[in-house]
């Protein structure tokens, strides 16, 4: 008999589809026992810390949300050292982590589960994703399965947490052209009104002046239209970039060449970010934020250590 915990938040903005879609297949599958576990309103860390107590060895966990959700159970999983395999829908807004891992359609969930999941030999639907590791000042902050953001992309990610924001979105709409028109009107509206990134170091070399973005990518995609690689499945290697994204005829250079090529960047196993002074700066990974103040030293690297994933084989 396998075990499935499904992860959901009801508060996330395709929640509808959940409740609609994917929980009348539960009941249905064989030889299974299913359990939900519920993203409460409450900071990330506490979800991340209340779910890693119940994953057990041998579970297949499946994350039915956005990113946000993913990430609660990419970094229970990690942090527990539980040997789970974990499944991702895609129910938000961006779904970078289903579209990293193939599985887009409900059916490519299911189908595995149906088949007896970690019970059979063939484990060919299963990959080992190795994740990025987020240091401040000394202390690991979060893993991060595909990205994460330093700067004004960071910042901007805060207007869809607004309650008007999040009640529009609520209403069941899919499309995510809501979001990208909310991102364009937050830009024009805030791109000039401060430094958003302090002067800083990039491993020893200094940065450019008024630099406004760092971005480490390691997946598929960020924010589902610009175009990542298959890092994830490295267990060392991921691609950074920093720019001045307030210009925008840089942003439109950098959006077009994401769009049709892949987002630019240098190959690295290592990105230690240090501030001349103690700074302001605001962390983005996969849609969960976190101002930090006063600090020093930011370190990207791989950790020593994967998730098992189910993963769709791309033809």
């Amino acid at each position: 008999m396998q075990h499935v915990l499904v992860v959901y938040n009801p508060n996330s903005s395709q929640y509808i589809h959940v409740r609609e879609d994917f929980f009348p297949h539960l009941p249905k599958l064989k030889s299974t026992i299913v359990g939900k576990f519920t993203i409460k309103k409450a900071p990330f860390e506490d979800n991340v810390s209340h779910l890693k107590k119940v994953l057990e060895n041998g579970q297949i966990v499946i994350a039915a949300g956005g990113d946000a959700t993913a990430a609660v159970v990419v970094n229970a999983a990690l942090e527990s050292d539980k040997d789970v395999t974990i499944g991702v829908l895609p129910y938000g807004n961006f779904n970078d982590l289903a579209r990293t891992l193939g599985t887009m359609k409900k059916e490519d969930i299911l189908d595995y589960i149906q088949r007896g999941g970690n019970t059979r030999q063939d484990s060919s639907h299963v990959a080992k994703l190795y994740p990025l590791d987020i240091i401040v000042d000394g202390k690991h902050w979060r893993y991060a399965s595909c990205y994460l953001t330093a700067g004004m992309t960071a910042e901007s990610v805060e207007l869809f947490d607004e309650p008007k924001f999040r009640k529009s979105m609520q209403k069941g709409h899919k499309s995510s052209w809501r979001s990208y028109l909310a991102l364009a009107k937050w830009y024009f509206k805030n791109r000039h009104k401060k430094v958003f990134l302090p002067e800083f170091t990039l491993n020893n070399h200094p940065t450019q002046k008024n630099i406004s973005d760092y971005c480490a990518l390691s997946g598929r995609s960020m924010c589902r239209v610009m175009k990542g690689g298959d890092d994830y499945l490295k267990p060392t290697v991921f691609r950074s970039e920093n720019c001045r994204l307030t210009s925008f005829p840089r942003l439109v250079s950098l959006m077009m060449r994401s769009i049709f090529y892949r987002t630019p960047g240098t190959e690295t196993t290592r990105d230690v970010l240090v501030f001349k002074n103690p700074a302001t700066v605001e962390l983005q990974a996969e849609g969960e934020y976190k101002t930090f103040q006063g600090i020093r030293e930011i370190i990207v690297e791989k950790p020593d250590k994967y998730i098992k994933v189910i993963h769709k084989e791309r033809k």
